[in-house]
């Protein structure tokens, strides 16, 4: 798919991109390039491929699901400007 300079100055606009005059051959062939490349990979046979989840063939290794911190919640409130309830007390921002 070949782009004209008028299409690469359109999509410029859709993407909010500023594009000199002198600039849009240039752009209109890169992405020219990329459109040819894009419909080549798409006219690939890929009907006995398999999808994968991964490239890789391994085992993902997971750790335990345990605890490993203990609760500080006190500690934090002690050292808080002002707490009420169990509740941080913050600065109203919104009027």
């Amino acid at each position: 798919m070949k782009l004209s300079p008028e299409q690469v100055k359109q999509v410029a606009h859709l993407a909010r991109l500023e594009i000199r005059p002198e600039q849009l051959g240039h752009y209109a062939a890169q992405l020219s390039s990329i459109l040819e490349m894009v419909s080549q990979l798409a006219a690939a046979r890929t009907d006995a491929v398999e999808p994968m989840a991964h490239p890789l063939d391994m085992v993902q290794r997971l750790r335990p699901d345990a605890v490993t911190e203990e609760d500080r919640r006190a500690d934090f409130q002690a050292i808080a400007p002002a707490v009420e309830n169990g509740l941080y007390l913050v600065p109203k921002v919104i009027e």
